[in-house]
């Protein structure tokens, strides 16, 4: 058993009580400096010493990357970049007042030229959708108002200068449908995690046409960089203190033919229409335009809603709009191709089966006549073709209606690539219409036409009239299908993905056809009408194709609008028929006779394709279809 210490313990000695003493004295001293260092830092320089915590901010600046260029078959550059500068907002940094805000973006707005209302009020929903980014002002801003408001950063609290990568359209109304536009990434779209993995609020990505369908290769990788800024904002760049770099996207080269598409383009001119250049056999895309057009370059920066407004409107054209691949048309007697082919495969008729063309036929009490009233006589499919005879279809219309179930014509439409997409890699294409009777009869049942179907629907789908609604590209894509011997083609624009040097990175494949089953004695047939109409005596654009040095076949084509609205001229041309090479379709919404306004413009396509020196027909003649 243990018992405690009684009291035997030796003394401390002097000593040992001195050595005690002088640490604990020593101790008691430093807890006293460290208490009143605590206590001066704390209660005497408070504030200094927070000011310059405040001076010595750490901020993460995204470092935007430049987007790819888009460069057409010769290596033209037809999209690239700009160097530009953005205004933005921290709202960490903004005064707290309500009152003081609006008074800086007041005169933040004044100085670049704004509305101010316009301005708070962007900046006030950007900051409530994402409450921890900078705001865009404005994207675009003038290096006179760039130095103004570096010059006075302690002014402008908040407000923040950023280099940024602006899309850059050196061609400007040219091939605009067909490049796009790049804005900023919406709430909506940043919820796809797939296709904008990486991406955040503020990210410029590709919102139309080629921008949009090949972003993921065009945008780059963001780089960033932290740097120290103070109180007021002011950026120490000199001294980052971590660098990434930002990666440039790739480079997408096209199919497109820069010339080709400049002189499609201006041959419409100011017309409302479109045309389309496509490879008969790959489904390559050499030129598509819409007119009228718009100049891309206005989406570099951020565009308000009355620009969009003009950009939409009907009375200004619909800009916007791509009429070569959204656009739905009768499209007249172009569609006599793909009645010609039906009526072959159907049995209604072989080629050389006669039919009387007396000038009008009378079904059920309504007459149908021929264009012009002119009479034909005794034809077959051949020169039915070359003379474009109405009558002539009219009665192949008749006959499909009374067959099987009465839909031969609406069968092989879809099959040659009517009333269907086309798979073309541009965004938001038009699948067009076929009318049917189910069609109309479930529209009448509705209450929404005055009529069901009757045979005259099928007789005026015969020539290509009615209901039909058909874009400049569908028909491109019927007229390729019976020219190759049956491969419905699949459009495209993209060939290869290169880097900054030219280096290929991926070839993209030649999508596909689609397998049609055309009699070559039939396909012999129609392409012999369609080289009579552009070249034989009494053929309906004979006197546009006058003295052209370039071997084509072709078909024109009248869509009758009513109301007293102009008709729509068509022209669809195959070159070098007896071994295709090109299609090319032109319409134009308020041209007339087709060999009166498309027929002109297809030949000055063609003539750029194949740089051939050309002065254009000497007449278009008044031949009518």
């Amino acid at each position: 058993m243990m018992y405690l210490d009684s009291g035997n313990r030796p003394a401390i000695t002097p000593q040992l009580a001195f050595r005690v003493a002088v640490i604990g004295g020593f101790a008691l001293v430093m807890f006293a400096v460290i208490f009143f260092r605590l206590w001066y830092l704390q209660i005497l320089s408070g504030d200094k010493y927070l000011a310059d915590a405040n001076n010595n901010r750490v901020r993460e600046i995204k470092v935007q990357a430049p987007r790819g260029e888009i460069l057409d078959r010769e290596g033209n550059v037809l999209v690239d970049n700009r160097v530009g500068h953005a205004v933005k907002v921290d709202p960490d940094d903004l005064p707290g007042a309500e009152r003081e805000r609006g008074v800086l973006l007041t005169r933040l707005a004044k100085t670049l030229g704004e509305r101010p209302r316009v301005v708070i009020r962007d900046v006030e929903q950007q900051i409530r959708i994402q409450p921890f980014l900078p705001a865009t002002v404005k994207q675009d801003v003038a290096d006179d108002a760039v130095a103004y408001l570096l010059e006075r950063q302690a002014d402008f609290p908040g407000i923040e200068i950023e280099q940024v990568f602006l899309r850059s359209y050196p061609h400007e109304e040219v091939g605009a449908h067909l490049f796009g536009t790049v804005g900023e990434v919406t709430e909506d779209q940043l919820k796809d995690k797939t296709r904008y993995r990486g991406v955040t609020l503020g990210d410029r990505v590709g919102q139309s046409g080629i921008e949009y369908s090949y972003d993921r290769f065009l945008r780059g990788e963001n780089g960033k960089r932290r740097i120290q800024v103070d109180a007021f904002g002011i950026r120490n760049e000199e001294d980052p203190l971590h660098k990434t770099d930002a990666v440039q996207g790739r480079n997408l080269r096209l199919g497109i033919d820069l010339d080709v598409q400049r002189v499609g383009q201006e041959a419409l001119g100011s017309s409302r229409g479109a045309f389309v250049v496509m490879h008969a056999k790959t489904g390559e895309v050499v030129a598509l335009g819409s007119s009228p057009s718009f100049d891309p370059n206005i989406f570099a920066k951020i565009i308000r809603a009355r620009d969009l407004r003009q950009l939409s409107s009907e009375a200004n054209g619909k800009p916007l709009f791509n009429r070569a691949t959204q656009a739905g048309y009768p499209t007249g007697s172009t569609f006599k191709l793909i009645t010609s082919v039906a009526a072959l495969e159907g049995g209604l008729i072989t080629p050389d089966t006669p039919l009387f063309d007396g000038g009008s036929l009378q079904v059920g009490g309504v007459t149908f006549k021929n264009a012009g009233g002119v009479s034909h006589g005794s034809l077959a499919l051949r020169q039915a073709l070359t003379v474009s005879s109405d009558v002539f279809f009219y009665r192949l219309g008749l006959a499909a209606n009374n067959k099987g179930d009465g839909l031969l014509i609406q069968d092989w439409a879809r099959r040659l690539g009517i009333g269907r997409l086309t798979g073309i890699d541009l965004p938001a294409e038009g699948a067009g219409l076929v009318p049917t009777p189910e069609w109309r009869n479930e529209l009448f049942k509705q209450k929404l036409t005055d009529r069901p179907w009757s045979v005259g629907d099928n007789i005026n789908l015969a020539i290509g009239q009615g209901d039909l609604s058909v874009t400049p590209l569908q028909l491109a894509v019927a007229y390729a299908t019976v020219a190759n011997g049956g491969n419905a083609v699949k459009p495209h624009l993209g060939k290869r993905i290169e880097d900054a040097a030219g280096r290929v990175l991926q070839e993209f494949e030649t999508p596909a056809p689609r397998k049609v089953d055309i009699d070559p004695a039939y396909r012999e047939a129609i392409m012999d009408g369609l080289v009579g109409a552009a070249n034989a005596p009494g053929g309906t654009s004979t006197a546009v194709f006058s003295g052209f040095n370039i071997p084509i076949a072709g078909k024109t084509g009248t869509a009758e609008k009513g109301l007293g609205r102009p008709d729509q001229s068509w022209y669809a041309a195959i070159t070098y028929p007896e071994d295709p090479q090109y299609v090319v379709v032109a319409t134009d919404e308020a041209g007339g006779f087709g060999a009166e306004r498309a027929a002109p413009i297809v030949r000055q396509i063609i003539a750029a394709l194949y740089d051939a020196k050309d002065d254009g027909p000497e007449t278009t003649g008044r031949v009518v279809d």
